[in-house]
């Protein structure tokens, strides 16, 4: 009876970029934190609905896990972007891999959300992505801090995602929906703020 061969634990996952100058760069990411990038399609059409709105902002990716989202806005056009993920070897791969795309435009910090958003920015973004971990309840906590500390302004564009069998969080006063849709047992979509 032949021994069966023990499987090798899994490595990590790869993220393909999908457009801009780093389009078709193939980057590793480590099997930490319970990582589910943003798949390809999803990301098509969000950067569809961004594509005028892309070139020189300022982006903050929060949740960033892989990176897919603020890598993206890097590649098609984005001055910076700024990652937060509190998981170390997710920080260090995010490091890593703007290294070796020869990037200064990307920030990355290695803290909880919470403390992050806690404090007010030296000025608010124009895009925020957030891709947070189903059934905890962070939408609902973070888009009062978001708006209460000024992390964006009037203008600002703001990308969710969460689960498609529960309703978005009410949005603060001035987010307005633009887009929305659904992707298997994910919900996305796109606000602006339009005021306070």
């Amino acid at each position: 009876m032949a021994r069966k061969t023990p499987k090798r634990p899994s490595a990590g996952g790869e993220l393909s970029i999908i457009g801009g100058d780093w389009r078709s760069r193939k980057l590793r990411f480590p099997d930490a934190g319970g990582v589910r990038p943003t798949p390809a399609r999803t990301r098509e059409t969000l950067f569809n609905w961004l594509s005028f709105h892309l070139a020189g902002s300022h982006c903050l990716d929060l949740f960033a896990g892989s990176g897919a989202l603020g890598l993206e806005a890097l590649s098609r056009g984005a001055s910076t972007a700024v990652f937060v993920d509190h998981t170390p070897a997710l920080a260090q791969a995010l490091r890593s891999n703007l290294r070796l795309l020869n990037s200064e435009s990307g920030e990355v910090a290695c803290q909880s959300i919470d403390s992050f958003l806690g404090k007010s920015p030296a000025r608010p973004f124009d895009i925020v992505f957030m891709d947070p971990p189903f059934r905890q309840g962070w939408l609902e906590k973070l888009f009062p801090m978001i708006a209460d500390n000024q992390w964006v302004k009037p203008g600002s564009w703001i990308y969710v995602e969460h689960e498609s069998g529960l309703p978005m969080p009410t949005a603060p006063q001035g987010w307005n929906l633009l887009k929305q849709k659904t992707a298997g047992q994910v919900a996305y979509c796109l606000l602006r703020v339009e005021g306070f």
